[in-house]
């Protein structure tokens, strides 16, 4: 199987493509259901759909408007042309409050976009750790994946976002778990130098040692991408098992 990655692979571009698919926003000819939405400017409660307006109002993060539609009958769950969700819209602009209140008005938690980004995975990216909790509560799916193949626990390791790991590793996520292309988030922590991240990893019973579909083992893609921290942090680990 070819690798999703160059050799050597390159964590930078990487993240930079993970940030294109995340943030991506609603275009400004949506479509909804079976119609478009019009511009801002040709927009009227005449000619657009009130699931429509109330997608528009999340994507600009206008609460009151989001409450007056969902009071007016727009369905909580719409969704826009890439198939996100309010819910997940609002989580991917940092809006914690906005996610309250949809989740009150019985949001589906579990819906997907297109690209397979789920709402626990919007909330684990952008390291919000209390909303994380909210939705394994309300029984996300902690093991779903995007069209990347990368879920909840990666993209929190990869983000550095160390509470949030903790709570997925004390919810039951394998810290040794080998995700596409035999990634572990050790790995993943590793290639982004989050020496916090790969220290709770390695206290919960990660394992240094694995390698991924490359044979790189963490430490390796760690030293290929410069990070001689997160270097440091393996090989002391490594010695510390060996002694």
């Amino acid at each position: 199987m070819k690798s999703l990655f160059p050799i050597p692979v390159d964590f930078a571009a990487r993240h930079r493509c993970r940030r294109r698919i995340l943030r991506c926003t609603i275009g400004a000819a949506a479509v909804v259901g079976l119609g478009l939405v019009p511009p801002a400017s040709a927009a009227n409660d005449e000619v657009v759909p009130l699931n429509a307006r109330f997608l528009v109002a999340a994507r600009n993060l206008d609460g009151p408007a989001m409450e007056r539609m969902l009071r007016e009958g727009a369905h909580v769950n719409a969704r826009n042309r890439l198939g996100e969700t309010a819910l997940v819209v609002v989580l991917k602009q940092d809006r914690i409050d906005l996610a309250q209140v949809l989740l009150a008005a019985g949001a589906d938690i579990n819906v997907a976009a297109v690209n397979g980004i789920t709402p626990l995975m919007a909330a684990a990216y952008g390291g919000h750790t209390d909303m994380v909790r909210i939705l394994l509560d309300k029984g996300s799916a902690v093991d779903a994946t995007d069209r990347l193949k990368k879920n909840a626990m990666t993209y929190a390791a990869g983000e550095g976002h160390t509470a949030v790991v903790k709570l997925l590793l004390a919810r039951g996520v394998d810290p040794n778990a080998a995700y596409e292309h035999g990634l572990t988030a050790l790995m993943w922590a590793a290639g982004y130098g989050r020496v916090e991240t790969m220290r709770a990893l390695l206290d919960a019973g990660a394992r240094s040692d694995p390698k991924d579909d490359r044979g790189k083992a963490a430490v390796d893609i760690a030293r290929e991408n410069n990070q001689s921290a997160a270097v440091t942090v393996l090989e002391s680990a490594s010695r510390g098992k060996a002694s």
